[in-house]
């Protein structure tokens, strides 16, 4: 299955739900609902610049089965605040859940921590350690080393041209 940015969506729906700068997972929450047949996806961000560190991101993605391949459309509702062109920013997908799944588990948290903020969710314990940080399940950790090695590449590949 194919996975690619779609920026013209990403810019569209940032604009339509007013898109805030460092509020990815309000910004990706707000894009699934008003966004028919979407998912919400959390997962990691690695770019193309420094510190060269995984940062912890949310989005939402769109199947496109028309035809032979299977193609996902990324779009970002955090993108216009990231400036960066897709050829420097990479994905990594840690869960994804239907907007169904979305609001029963924003709606149970509500009920069982009123004064947490229900964004991001980590799933259930046992939890794993990615950086210094114990949050999300097995599917976190692997989501965490892929962008830790795209970042490392990117790294070396920066440090090589400059």
């Amino acid at each position: 299955m194919n996975k690619a940015l779609d920026e013209t969506l990403s810019l569209k729906i940032a604009e339509s739900i007013k898109s805030k700068a460092n509020q990815p997972f309000e910004n990706a929450y707000r894009a699934v609902l008003a966004t028919e047949g979407a998912k919400y996806v959390q997962g990691f961000l690695a770019v193309a610049r420094k510190p060269y560190q995984p940062i912890e991101h949310s989005w939402i993605e769109l199947s496109d089965v028309s035809g032979e391949d299977s193609v996902v459309r990324i779009v970002d509702p955090t993108l216009p605040h990231l400036r960066k062109t897709h050829q420097e920013l990479w994905y990594f997908a840690a869960q994804t859940l239907s907007v169904k799944q979305l609001k029963a588990i924003i709606e149970e948290s509500k009920e069982d921590y009123p004064e947490d903020d229900p964004l991001p969710i980590y799933g259930d314990a046992p939890y794993e350690y990615y950086g210094d940080v114990m949050l999300g399940g097995q599917e976190y950790l692997v989501a965490y080393q892929a962008a830790e090695a795209k970042c490392r590449e990117l790294k070396e590949f920066n440090c090589e041209n400059n």
